[in-house]
């Protein structure tokens, strides 16, 4: 099974950096650091799924990936 993509970034205006998984919606965590926004993510997705699997709810399969562009000489 393929894990969910995590992205990470920093947030000026937050102060701190933003982690998101974009194939379960609304799942996103702070951290003053990135391995902070990292496990609070992780955090979050174990939370995410649990409240989907009592719910009844569908767990969406592990499906965004993001596109990578290399300069090309």
């Amino acid at each position: 099974m393929k894990d969910y993509h995590i992205n990470i970034f920093y947030s000026e205006e937050d102060g701190g950096y933003i982690a998101d998984i974009p194939d379960l919606e609304a799942c996103s965590a702070f951290g003053k650091s990135a391995s902070e926004a990292l496990a609070e993510v992780e955090i979050a997705k174990s939370a995410w799924l649990e409240a989907a699997k009592e719910e009844g709810k569908s767990i969406p399969k592990a499906r965004y990936r993001p596109l990578i562009y290399q300069a090309v000489s």
